[in-house]
């Protein structure tokens, strides 16, 4: 019998993890409250705890994918503006 696996969304991941580091409840009756596997709930707060940091960090870099974005926007505008000026000339 084939079994799939279960994916978790990330801020589902991220509750689940916030409620393990809270240490209100148990891991157990935190594994039991939403149905995932108590060393599950380990890993993500684990996961948590390790990349807090670069929750704060200042040292962000830019997109590349936005940066392409913008360069692509120079270059449309570009070539309006010299299409424009081709058509004028034509007429």
């Amino acid at each position: 019998m084939d079994k799939l696996r279960r994916k978790f969304s990330s801020a589902f991941k991220a509750k689940v993890a916030l409620d393990a580091v809270q240490e209100r409840e148990t891991i157990e009756s935190l594994s039991k409250k939403h149905g995932v596997h108590p060393n599950q709930i380990l890993r993500w707060k684990k996961e948590l705890t390790d990349n807090s940091s670069k929750v704060f960090s200042s040292e962000t870099k830019p997109d590349k994918s936005a940066q392409l974005i913008d360069e692509l926007y120079k270059q449309i505008g570009q070539l309006k503006v010299d299409n424009d000026f081709l058509k004028k000339k034509l007429s």
